[in-house]
């Protein structure tokens, strides 16, 4: 009997779950047909940092797009490393081969100001940064054309301080574990954020865009605020809505490179997005456990004497995922996912999400951290302190 009331409440979890997902749906329309604003006057001059550390698959692909931008203002993009050998160095110099009258500025600098190492390459990389407006994105980003046109025209509205982006994945391949990676940023990053900020229930900022003013960035105390911060960026749209101002978030995506090839890198990312997101928001994240519909309403149909209205909802779930992607394709312009990989993604996700309960430990550009209650990194060991400058 106990049993039975467990696949009783299994069940119900997932049919909130599948009311979520169709609900998730149509707000991505909603969300994606609102009017976007126009950059009026002169465009300002924007610095685009671009924090950088290794190879990584499409890199010079993925940077190019920033280089790429039709933009009517003065542009800076400045590119920063920690290891005068960082493979990412001669990528840079291609660029600043292939678009002589862009100014590319490349910093090494090999100081750590906290155990954020991210965050520590950002403020080496400050002190290049030379117009009025900032743009900070991840190295694995991939934009169009007008992205900064459509950033600083969000930027310039009335009452917002910054300017973060959704994004959507981009297999850097065909293989299984790209696909898998991409599927989790759209069928779960999109539609909870869409819900999450729709409701009013999240106020997100993510690295795939942060865009401010540079006296914004003073005055919330530049990088250095953020160097402990597991969820830096998280910490920056923080600190840009402390005097009351908001973080605009656009209606367009942009693109994320997955570039897994293997499950262990796949388990492990996603298992340091999860404990970031838990750290930031526990209560929000564990009641999280009903975008799982169909891993639930399958466990829930597995117990003994479930019944066949067990294996109902387990289908009525898979169906609204499949529902949910397609209205995210189609709301955002995606490439059509594998659907017969939804399953599998599902499965996958819900194991990680209930293993990301059983420690705080995260691994970060091959160096491992724990993360204690408030979200502050503590590395497990040692972190070197040479000191070095050069730039492009």
């Amino acid at each position: 009997m106990e049993l039975i009331w467990l696949s009783h409440l299994l069940l119900l979890l997932a049919l909130a779950g599948c009311l979520y997902g169709l609900t998730a749906a149509a707000l991505a329309g909603r969300f994606a047909r609102r009017p976007a604003p126009v950059l009026v006057g002169a465009a300002p001059s924007v610095t685009i940092l671009k924090p950088l550390c290794g190879m990584e698959p499409n890199l010079y692909e993925n940077l190019e797009t920033f280089c790429q931008q039709a933009y009517a203002g003065p542009v800076q993009v400045v590119f920063g490393v920690q290891n005068a050998a960082d493979p990412a160095i001669p990528v840079v110099r291609r660029l600043a081969q292939a678009y002589p009258a862009l100014r590319l500025d490349l910093v090494v600098d090999a100081r750590q100001h906290g155990s954020n190492r991210k965050v520590s390459n950002l403020i080496n990389m400050s002190g290049e940064i030379a117009h009025s407006v900032v743009v900070l994105a991840d190295s694995d980003m991939v934009v169009k054309p007008d992205y900064l046109t459509r950033i600083v025209a969000e930027l310039g509205q009335p009452g917002v301080n910054g300017v973060t982006c959704l994004y959507h994945g981009v297999p850097a391949h065909r293989g299984i574990w790209a696909h898998l990676s991409a599927l989790a940023i759209d069928v779960q990053f999109l539609p909870n954020v869409v819900m999450g900020t729709s409701l009013g229930l999240a106020k997100p900022c993510f690295g795939s865009t942060i865009a401010f003013t540079a006296k914004a960035l003073a005055e919330i105390g530049g990088f250095e605020a953020f160097r402990d911060d597991l969820a830096d960026d998280y910490a920056i749209g923080e600190a840009l809505r402390a005097g009351g101002g908001l973080v605009a978030i656009p209606t367009f995506t942009i693109g994320h490179t997955c570039v897994d090839t293997e499950l262990s890198g796949l388990w492990s990312h996603e298992l340091r997005w999860n404990r970031t997101i838990r750290n930031v928001d526990p209560a929000g994240y564990a009641g999280s456990i009903v975008t799982h519909a169909f891993p639930l309403a399958l466990m829930g149909a597995l117990i003994p004497g479930a019944g066949t209205n067990a294996l109902v909802v387990a289908a009525l779930a898979l169906a609204c995922r499949i529902v949910l992607c397609v209205r995210l394709e189609r709301a955002f312009g995606l490439a059509s996912h594998p659907y017969w990989l939804l399953p599998i993604r599902d499965i996958l996700s819900f194991m990680n999400f209930a293993w990301s309960f059983v420690s705080g430990a995260v691994t970060w550009k091959g160096h491992d951290y724990r993360v204690v209650a408030d979200g502050t990194l503590i590395p497990e060991r040692s972190l070197g302190h040479d000191a070095g400058a050069s730039s492009l």
